[in-house]
């Protein structure tokens, strides 16, 4: 449930953001750890950094695998690179693909991306600033920056790093006493919760958490005709770019083909080049083996016999060296052996083109939360609706349209958040993807709209992630012709619950905007009834429950209440709570003596009758019950809209076990029909807006 420490929090972060915090500029610093004056602090002291939040523990090795207990962390000792060898070196003569060997941790895939970016010494030094050494100001403490959902974080950590017999367990340089490569792992680390976190993923998330671009995937088996010419703009403008070998089973997980090809690894591409040979244009491509090791033994491989129809000269610029994990291929042999690749827009700007065109970015944070925004994908009609919406205006077809269509091209980006951490838990990735609706002529324009289940039953997608997968980005590039559109992000399964970030990169001008319900309320005139238009019959009843006093008290309700449900055997409830009572009796007492008289009782009897009816309407399944979704279209014909945010709130507030009771469900609306009452009677000018002071704010909050 929103708190209103929750509501403030979010308030001081969106100001912060306005300001510029998490920009690459003003970084924000990770769990409030600010690396210059830790480092300052450490030098006036003289004692070398041990950091608290990351310590030099197995918890931070991992938890299964690397767990405390497991025999792969058994006689593990922490040491920093002082203490490992007598000359230390950050990063010696520059950082290159070498000083990057793979350990034994499965997170090729982050290494690949690290190798990809030593190809570009500014996106290197945005990821590991400068001015630091093992020499001067050394203090144990270092930084490293990361693109993490959005916005740019810093992350310090401790030199302090595994070893097993003698040797670095994890990354390493091939020098042996360079450590960037290896520091940098351990803040990745960090970030993710702990080292285990890190084994298996795709090279694409290592690729834009270093710089903040987005990603595209090629299915190798199907390329596009001018793939060649995709890498090499790519490659030109710093893209990077990764590649792997899908594997059939658990068994072919880091096999090693007839080649020497490992199924199941990622690999980094890292330069293109076309040669002479045998009279005509061979086309090569350049690729690294993280592990530094185990290189392809085929066609143009280090040593092949077709290189010695090189000019030496020439062989000398393309950087033939034997096992440093890279090597050189024929193009066509690559779309042979290779299953994917992966590149990483850093901009982002368009592939497809050969002018570079600036793409419009718009970024949405959004949540799928159980009962109320995690409906599941189109299989689940029932539920697909209540996931958020996302509309797209496309107001400028591209310049170059390709068949003569008139159409918009444009990139949607779905990002799960902090799954990594979550692993930790027996969690993982879920499956995400997303659907594009065109909006319907008579929602056009609109922006307090979230479209419901009718619509989704009735409207194919224009356009869709083309699979639904368990990775942590799905993105697709797109093209449809200028309109409005909805974007609909959702797990494959409903009631799965996480955090997401939507990005979507158009070519031409557009707008974006979350579509979301305008909280209103069709609240009937109040009824007018006197004693007289009571009938007997409920005179008398009110009478004999009542007692001597002639009101009803919180208790006294109670009593009548469960007395009431307990006779309709199709309502499933545990009987109205004491709580639940006392707000009914607060909001409908008139003259503030917390009782109800036969009126007032008469008024709130009437719309449990009311309401009753709109519980047995919608409880679709028979179940007694309210689903969460169910409850949203229940609330909607009682005459109140809410929105996204406040619908989450009442799932969390009155469901137990996914499901809303009868009790619950009065209580609700009660209370809820109350609130837009008293919001309309301060609001006497009908702006939406009112003024109240701390009284005020206190007498409601307060009553109900």
């Amino acid at each position: 449930m929103l708190s209103y420490g929750g509501i403030s929090a979010q308030i001081s972060i969106s100001r912060l953001k306005a300001a510029g915090k998490g920009s690459y500029e003003q970084a924000i610093h990770f769990q409030n750890q600010v690396f210059e004056d830790l480092r300052q602090e450490c030098l006036e002291a003289g004692y070398l950094f041990e950091d608290p939040c990351f310590p030099a523990e197995p918890c931070s090795l991992g938890f299964k695998e690397l767990g405390p207990y497991s025999s792969k962390t058994r006689g593990v000792e922490w040491m920093r690179p002082t203490e490992l060898c007598g000359d230390p070196q950050f990063i010696l003569g520059g950082a290159t693909r070498t000083d990057i060997c793979q350990g034994a941790l499965g997170d090729c895939w982050l290494l690949a991306a690290i190798a990809s970016l030593t190809l570009n010494e500014n996106l290197l030094h945005r990821v590991v600033p400068h001015g630091q050494s093992f020499h001067e100001n050394y203090a144990g403490i270092f930084h490293f920056q990361f693109w993490q959902f959005g916005e740019w974080v810093d992350i310090v950590i401790d030199d302090r790093l595994p070893v097993k017999d003698g040797e670095l367990m994890f990354v390493h340089s091939v020098e042996g006493n360079e450590f960037w490569s290896a520091l940098i792992e351990k803040a990745y680390a960090k970030l993710n919760g702990s080292y285990e976190a890190l084994s298996g993923g795709s090279t694409t998330e290592g690729f834009e958490d270093f710089t903040g671009g987005v990603s595209e995937m090629y299915e190798l088996c199907k390329p596009p005709k001018d793939l060649y010419r995709i890498i090499s703009k790519a490659l030109e403008r710093d893209s990077l770019l990764g590649c792997s070998i899908d594997i059939t089973s658990n068994f072919d997980m880091e096999a090693v083909t007839f080649k020497k090809l490992v199924k199941g690894h990622a690999y980094s591409v890292t330069g293109l080049s076309q040669v002479n040979f045998q009279g005509h244009t061979e086309r090569l491509i350049r690729i690294r083996n993280p592990w530094g090791q185990v290189e392809w033994t085929g066609a143009w491989s280090d040593n092949s016999s077709e290189w010695d129809e090189i000019d030496p000269s020439e062989r000398e610029d393309m950087c033939l060296k034997m096992e440093d994990g890279e090597f050189w291929m024929a193009f066509s042999e690559f779309l042979q052996q290779f299953s994917r690749l992966e590149i990483c827009n850093l901009t982002p700007d368009t592939l497809s083109e050969e002018t570079m065109s600036h793409w419009n970015t718009i970024t949405f944070h959004g949540e799928w939360r159980r009962g109320s925004t995690a409906g599941g994908c189109r299989n689940h009609p029932n539920t697909f609706w209540i996931n958020p919406q996302y509309k797209i205006t496309l107001l400028e077809e591209d310049d170059d349209p390709e068949d003569d269509e008139e159409a918009c091209s444009f990139l949607v980006a779905l990002m799960q958040k902090d799954r990594r951490l979550s692993r930790r838990r027996g969690q993982d990735m879920h499956t995400i993807g997303f659907a594009v609706y065109e909006i319907p002529k008579e929602y056009r324009g609109c922006q307090n709209v979230h479209l419901k289940k009718d619509f989704f039953l009735t409207h194919s997608s224009s356009a869709r992630s083309e699979t639904f997968i368990n990775l942590r980005e799905v993105s697709a590039r797109l093209r449809l012709p200028p309109g409005e559109y909805i974007i609909v992000p959702s797990t494959f399964e409903p009631s799965k619950e996480a955090n997401f970030v939507l990005r979507v990169f158009t070519e031409k001008q557009s707008a974006t905007e979350e579509l979301d319900d305008e909280i209103s309320a069709d609240l009937e005139d109040e009824e007018e009834i006197s004693e007289d238009d009571i009938e007997d019959s409920f005179k008398s009843m009110f009478a004999q429950l009542a007692g001597d006093d002639m009101e009803i008290s919180v208790c006294e309700l109670r009593t009548i209440l469960n007395r009431v449900v307990s006779r309709h055997k199709d309502l499933k409830t545990d009987g109205f709570s004491m709580e639940s009572c006392r707000t009914m009796v607060n909001f409908m007492d008139k003259d503030g003596s917390a009782r109800l008289g036969l009126v007032e009782f008469q008024i709130l009897w009437n719309k449990i009758r009311k309401w009753l009816v709109i519980y047995r309407q919608y409880d679709l399944d028979k179940s007694g019950t309210m689903s969460s979704y169910e409850m949203r279209l229940a609330i909607e014909s009682a005459g109140f809209k809410l929105n996204n945010a406040l619908n989450q709130i009442i799932v969390a507030r009155y469901a137990e076990n996914d499901a809303i009771d009868f009790d619950n469900f009065i209580s609700c609306l009660v209370k809820m029909e109350a609130m837009f009452k008293i919001f309309q009677q301060m609001d006497k000018e009908g702006t939406g807006e009112v003024e109240m002071n701390i009284s005020d704010w206190l007498y409601i909050t307060m009553c109900g």
